[in-house]
């Protein structure tokens, strides 16, 4: 009963923060970001003095609903509190409010919506600048305004280790405190953390808004934080890098057992384990790590960390829990560069990997079809259309990005999140997801300003729009200005559409 209180608190909150306070019953559609698949508006107003009257029915698809107004009442056809949650969040963008009569004025309408894919993400990055609580829950209440579903937060990295895990002290403590300097904006040399009440407050507010919380904890790669508290995980050769010593027993049971600690403080039914970017120089200098190629039977160093995914993978099933990782976590062991795995395409997958593991599938060229072909479900988040810490192509922009890459509203709009796959494997495509990472993004007003009005346009391509050919760009534009203006009005830093 407590749950379904704040549950339904929630959903009050979302109501009369998003109203959008101006629509008139000639507008309606220009309202609606995303776009409903079917909406028909008819003459005429629903003054609605109470709340909507809601119906369950079993035959509508999971976070769908059907929204009916008319000029006697308000009715939500729904399967699921998610379908009733975005079925309000809809209601919200055409609601007007009569402040002399004390009543919510409708357009009458009758939609039937329902999402295109199921993981509907925004990931954010606390290691390389942190995002405090208050940020977190910012964030989310943007996020479900739009109907994303999934907060993926980057809580490790080389600069620090943002969360506390109960039974290593140290890696929160040490961990915590930025590596190397640099940064525009440097904070200096601070710690910053999440306590486990910091994660009870940020999973209970995401739930009520039907947002799941994905912890990544990034290894074997990326590790630096964590052998700066914990040095002894690091390899037994000159430098000892920065990546986890596979050979060492102590350190893999080290992982396994921050994964524990992880599954006990997060609910989600995936958890991310990083798996990128994880050079192999060390293990190749490593007695350990050599010690352990002869005893397990493998082929080289290049099969440490196959070999490292699989136990990870089949650890966190035991916890009922599932595995994502980034695209190299497909690579089989024979292919390092990946113009080389990109040429060997359907061979060159990793065959230690099982099928039940998900893969966030970063690079822009495929690898995401090659892996959903082979059988794999994937979520794509392509650097060219997804990576939200590149530029916007503004005429005038105050903040840093990263690289020299642009991504401007309409290439994101532009997205085809199933290009390449087979058609018999389109089932595979769990959805997609914006990034922005964290170098040069140093706090919410940055953040909201490199997320709004891009991910907008993400939103619609999820939710309603796979196919790009069936898209408007010009006519989303005039739908996501007038977003961008209910967005500034809530103090959102939202950047111009150009």
């Amino acid at each position: 009963m407590v749950k379904a209180a704040k549950t339904a608190a929630a959903v009050a909150a979302f109501a009369a923060a998003f109203a959008c306070g101006g629509a008139s019953a000639a507008d309606a559609r220009m309202s609606i970001i995303p776009a409903p698949r079917e909406m028909k508006q008819m003459p005429g107003e629903c003054r609605l003095k109470g709340d909507p009257k809601v119906e369950k029915s079993a035959s509508i698809p999971p976070e769908g609903y059907e929204l009916s107004v008319r000029p006697d009442g308000v009715t939500i056809r729904c399967s699921s509190a998610a379908g009733e949650f975005y079925a309000r969040a809809t209601l919200a963008q055409i609601e007007r409010y009569d402040r002399r009569t004390r009543r919510k004025i409708y357009p009458c309408v009758e939609i039937k919506d329902f999402p295109e894919f199921k993981w509907r993400g925004i990931l954010v990055d606390t290691a390389r600048h942190f995002l405090g609580k208050t940020a977190i829950l910012r964030v989310i209440d943007e996020m479900a305004q739009y109907k994303f579903n999934v907060l993926q937060i980057h809580f490790t990295d080389e600069e620090a280790w943002t969360l506390e895990i109960p039974g290593f002290p140290e890696l929160a403590g040490q961990g915590s405190v930025r590596g190397r300097s640099g940064f525009v904006y440097g904070e200096g040399l601070q710690p910053f953390r999440y306590s486990a009440k910091d994660i009870k407050d940020i999973v209970e507010y995401a739930a009520a808004r039907h947002v799941k919380v994905v912890p990544e904890i990034e290894m074997p790669g990326h590790f630096g934080a964590a052998l700066r508290a914990y040095p002894s995980m690091k390899c037994k050769c000159p430098g000892g890098g920065k990546v986890l010593c596979i050979g060492n027993p102590e350190a893999v049971r080290f992982a396994e057992e921050v994964l524990d600690r992880v599954c006990e403080m997060f609910p989600s039914d995936v958890i991310h384990f990083g798996g990128d970017e994880c050079t192999r120089k060390y293990w190749k200098d490593c007695p350990a790590c050599q010690a352990l190629v002869k005893r397990e039977g493998l082929k080289g160093v290049e099969e440490l960390q196959p070999w490292l995914t699989r136990r990870l993978v089949e650890h966190l099933a035991k916890k009922g829990r599932r595995a994502i990782g980034w695209d190299e976590i497909f690579m089989s062991s024979k292919w390092e560069k990946w113009d080389e795995f990109k040429k060997a395409g359907g061979d060159s997958f990793n065959p230690l990997l099982p099928k039940t593991t998900m893969g966030m599938c970063w690079r822009p060229w495929g690898a995401g079809a090659l892996a959903a072909n082979k059988g794999y479900e994937i979520v794509r988040c392509p650097t060219s259309h997804c990576y939200f810490d590149l530029r916007q192509g503004l005429a005038e922009d105050p903040f840093p990005y990263l690289g020299k890459g642009v991504t401007p509203l309409s290439k994101v709009y532009s997205l085809d999140i199933l290009e390449g796959v087979a058609p018999e494997a389109r089932a595979n495509v769990a959805g997609g997801q914006c990034c922005n990472w964290g170098e040069f993004t140093i706090g919410i007003v940055d953040l909201e300003w490199k997320l709004w009005p891009r991910a907008l346009a993400l939103s619609e391509v999820l939710w309603t729009h796979p196919d790009p050919a069936k898209r408007d760009f010009a006519e989303f534009s005039k739908r996501a200005a007038v977003h961008r203006r209910r967005l500034l009005s809530r103090h959102v830093n939202c950047a111009p559409l150009k």
